[in-house]
């Protein structure tokens, strides 16, 4: 990556971080499921679920089926230690540096007695794989989700979480890959193996509501806000009262 594209991803993340800010959800202590965007994101959305249905399930079913399970199992692992790298930089941004001891460790261990990443050694060892990103670490500082948006291809998130998606590709192993083929190629992998993982959990969100759109948002905004807070999301105003 040469200087020059560096310094052009830095202005564009201070931009969105700046827009995050103007936005006025610089507060932590509101989480709620802000979507002035509902109109475009539910045409995103239905574009989305097009996609899904006649191009990536098929795909992520036609992978499990002819993958072999522990060939399954092994290019998963060999992602989350890829992934490790993230979680690991935004460990240190967090001042969380007992977990990214853990965490720088459980890379090495499994980068190379686990050959690469294919074998996950470092959980057996007691070091469990952590969920930390720069959407999670914006959110540790106190910067408000922004507006719900939903992503082509890659669906839901908020304007925090895209900055962080976007500045977390500064760190990601993937994009140092110089031949453009092949990095393309193992980003391709990684979304068939993702979806392939989760296609269990698509029937339950599809049967789940009758507005699976609404259940997806009202989801991915709880499940943000407990990955903030390491599972201990405070009470807001409603919840206190009602208790009392």
């Amino acid at each position: 990556m040469s200087v020059k594209e560096i310094k052009s991803k830095g202005m564009f993340v201070i931009a969105l971080i700046a827009l995050s800010l103007l936005s006025g959800c610089a507060s932590l202590t509101s989480q709620k499921e802000n979507d002035p965007l509902e109109l475009i994101n539910r045409g995103i959305y239905s574009f989305n679920e097009k996609a899904d249905e006649y191009v990536l399930e098929p795909v992520a079913k036609g992978y499990r089926f002819v993958t072999p399970q522990v060939v399954d199992t092994s290019i998963t692992n060999f992602f989350r230690n890829l992934d490790d790298v993230v979680v690991f930089v935004n460990d240190i941004l967090q001042f969380k540096f007992n977990q990214a001891a853990s965490d720088g460790a459980r890379f090495l261990v499994n980068s190379t007695v686990g050959i690469l990443g294919f074998m996950d050694v470092a959980t057996d060892m007691g070091m469990p794989k952590h969920n930390e990103d720069f959407g999670q670490t914006l959110g540790a500082y106190g910067l408000g989700t922004g507006p719900y948006i939903v992503l082509p291809i890659l669906g839901p998130s908020n304007l925090r979480d895209t900055v962080g998606l976007y500045a977390d590709t500064f760190v990601d192993p993937i994009q140092y890959i110089e031949d453009s083929h092949t990095m393309w190629g193992v980003i391709v992998l990684k979304g068939i193996d993702t979806r392939a993982g989760i296609i269990s959990t698509k029937k339950i969100f599809d049967q789940a509501a009758l507005d699976p759109y609404e259940f997806i948002r009202s989801s991915y905004f709880q499940r943000r806000e407990y990955l903030v807070y390491d599972g201990d999301p405070p009470m807001d105003e409603e919840e206190f009262f009602d208790d009392e």
